[in-house]
């Protein structure tokens, strides 16, 4: 998948995370990329250690589940993160 493909996926993995976790979130449209983004990669480790064998960097259902689920996982430590600091 391309560079704009992995943005944009990871943007809307970013997004849905975010409506799926309720309360304030800090950041707005590059943070919720960055989060949807890396996210996909840390949905891409969590299916690995539950067997996943698919290649999930690809435009998949189950490769968006996880990306979503990486995404709020990251989400989680974002907020612990900028909570303490603020």
């Amino acid at each position: 998948m391309g560079l704009i493909s992995t943005f944009i996926f990871g943007l809307v993995a970013g997004i849905v995370a975010k409506m799926l976790m309720p309360g304030r979130d800090p950041g707005g449209f590059i943070i919720t990329a960055i989060i949807g983004i890396v996210g996909a990669f840390i949905g891409k480790y969590i299916s690995e250690l539950v067997g996943g064998t698919e290649n999930l960097m690809r435009w998949t259902w189950p490769g968006f589940f996880y990306s979503v689920l990486g995404a709020i996982v990251l989400l989680f430590l974002y907020r612990m993160i900028r909570g303490r600091n603020a």
